[in-house]
C-alpha cells in the first residue's frame, strides 16, 4: 500500500516531537511585505514540520522555488512552520523507478523522493539540517518509509552555483553517485519537462499525441544528478547495494541556496 497524507497524520490532538498535526491545513503564509515577520531572527528550533495540502505546498513551491513547479506525483507535503507561519515546504513523490534497486530487498512502497525543499530566505542557513532532521523523524515514526532518495541536479546553478547538495551533506546523507541521465522533453514552450511531469499535467506523454496535436516534441539531453540517500529505518543501512562515496564539491564555501533545493 502506498504512503499517503493521511498515513503521517498523528491521532486527534495528539502532539509529536516533529510537529505534524491535523490542524496544519489552516497554514497561513508569509507575507512579501514583511508584515508577518517576527520581531526577532528566526532560529532553527523554532521551526516544525506540518502536513499540510498538496495545493498550500504546491502554491509555495511554484512561486518561490527555482523550478516553479509543483512535483509530479506528490505523495506527501510538509509546510516547515515558524510559529503559526508557513515558511517553507518539502514535497515527497515516488522518484525514479529504479531507486528501491539501490537497496536489497527494497520495493516501491519502501522508498520515497524528496522532490522539492524551499524556505523563506529569513531562516537561518543551517535549518536545512533542521527540517531534515524533523522529517526523518516524522516518517519513522508514523509511516512504514525505509529511505529517502535525493537528487542534485549539477546542471542547475541557483544563484551561480552550481547543484551538488550541499543541504543533505550537512545533513548527513549518503552520497551514492550520479545518477544514469534520463532525457527531458521540450513541448515547444522552452521548458524543459520530464515524462513524468507532462504526463502529469496532460494525462498523457505520448509523442505521437502531441504531434498530432500541432506541438513539436523536442528531445533535451541531460547530464547524471548527484544522488543521495538516508535511511529512516538505520537497521537497513546494510542493504545499501551500491558504494558510499565522498562528497561532491565545486570549490569555495557554498550555504545553500535560499530558492531550494529538487531533484
Amino acid at each position: 500500500m502506498s504512503v499517503t497524507q493521511q498515513e503521517v497524520l498523528p491521532r486527534s490532538g495528539e502532539t509529536t516531537e516533529c510537529g505534524v498535526g491535523a490542524s496544519s491545513s489552516a497554514a497561513r503564509y508569509q507575507r512579501d511585505d514583511g508584515g508577518a515577520s517576527p520581531t526577532t531572527p528566526l532560529q532553527p528550533r523554532d521551526l516544525e514540520l506540518r502536513v499540510v495540502p498538496h495545493a498550500v505546498a504546491a502554491a509555495l513551491i511554484v512561486r518561490h522555488h527555482y523550478l516553479h513547479a509543483m512535483a509530479a506525483g506528490a505523495r506527501l507535503s510538509f509546510g516547515v512552520f515558524a510559529s503559526e507561519r508557513m515558511a517553507g515546504a518539502v514535497v515527497l513523490n515516488a522518484g525514479p523507478l529504479g531507486a528501491p534497486r539501490l537497496v536489497d530487498g527494497a520495493s516501491t512502497r519502501d522508498a520515497l523522493n524528496m522532490a522539492r525543499l524551499w524556505h523563506s530566505p529569513e531562516a537561518p542557513h543551517n535549518s536545512e539540517s533542521r527540517v531534515l532532521g524533523l522529517l526523518v523523524r516524522a516518517l519513522r515514526r508514523h509511516t512504514a518509509v525505509r529511505f529517502l532518495v535525493s537528487y542534485a541536479d549539477p546542471a542547475v546553478a541557483p544563484g551561480g552555483v552550481p547543484h551538488v547538495g550541499y543541504v543533505y551533506q550537512a545533513a548527513g546523507w549518503l552520497y551514492t553517485g550520479l545518477s544514469e541521465p534520463q532525457p527531458l522533453f521540450d513541448l515547444g514552450d522552452g521548458r524543459p519537462m520530464h515524462t513524468r511531469s507532462i504526463a502529469s499535467v496532460w494525462g498523457t506523454h505520448s509523442k505521437p499525441f502531441f504531434e498530432q496535436h500541432g506541438l513539436c516534441v523536442r528531445e533535451v539531453p541531460t547530464v547524471g544528478k548527484h544522488r543521495y540517500l538516508c535511511f529512516v529505518d538505520p537497521s537497513w543501512r546494510g542493504r545499501l547495494r551500491v558504494p558510499v562515496l565522498p562528497y561532491p564539491k565545486t570549490g569555495g564555501e557554498h550555504r545553500g541556496d535560499r530558492r531550494g533545493a529538487a531533484a
